[in-house]
């Protein structure tokens, strides 16, 4: 995973380049068309809006903290993803109430090699994030493209034949009505669970 950890970006510099682009009137990803590049200006917005009122609960403050671990967390993205927009500032925040967690970012398109090695039922979905042990570069565990309840609205309607336009509008609809808080404890859980599974390799 070094190779991969090498190419990526901090979260300041993934905010950098998504400004970079949308100042030349461009997007991440080899699709630059009107659309993609207004995805791309909307959801910049809205990470800068959830970074301003996203906070973790003291549940998942106190669960983050008290981890005895030093992992990367590797997410795969990109500037056009409504679903990363959501959660991204949201993952953020869980870690940084962890000393042992630095968040990284990589592109999809940019390394399919690395994205098919998690995909979500044959597809690949982002965000992903790769949970990895600095020391050893092993895999944990992943997370992602959603919480499981906008994942299992998303699969619900998508087997209704819901069109793709409407799907998405209504994940968006799901996120604002949660406000982070599913993802904040999914992501709790799953730390305790790649912190425990460290501590049993290393045993």
């Amino acid at each position: 995973m070094n190779e991969y950890i090498n190419r990526s970006l901090s979260f300041n510099e993934y905010v950098g380049l998504l400004e970079r682009l949308l100042s030349e009137g461009k997007t991440t990803g080899p699709n630059q068309s009107e659309s993609m590049v207004g995805y791309g200006r909307l959801n910049l917005a809205r990470m800068r809006r959830l970074e301003k009122t996203v906070e973790p609960d003291e549940y998942v403050r106190t669960q983050i903290s008290a981890l005895d671990m030093d992992h990367i967390w590797l997410i795969i993205t990109e500037g056009w993803c409504g679903d990363a927009a959501q959660n991204i500032p949201v993952i953020e925040k869980i870690a940084a109430a962890c000393s042992g967690i630095e968040t990284r970012y990589i592109l999809r398109d940019e390394n399919p090699e690395l994205m098919d090695k998690v995909l979500t039922n044959g597809a690949r979905s982002i965000p992903k994030l790769i949970a990895i042990d600095r020391k050893t570069e092993n895999i944990l565990g992943t997370w992602g493209p959603r919480p499981e309840a906008a994942q299992k609205l998303f699969a619900e309607q998508k087997s209704n034949g819901v069109e793709k336009s409407a799907i998405l509008e209504n994940i968006q609809r799901w996120y604002l009505a949660d406000r982070g808080r599913s993802l904040q404890h999914e992501i709790a859980e799953l730390a305790k669970g790649w912190a425990t599974t460290l501590l049993a390799r290393a045993a």
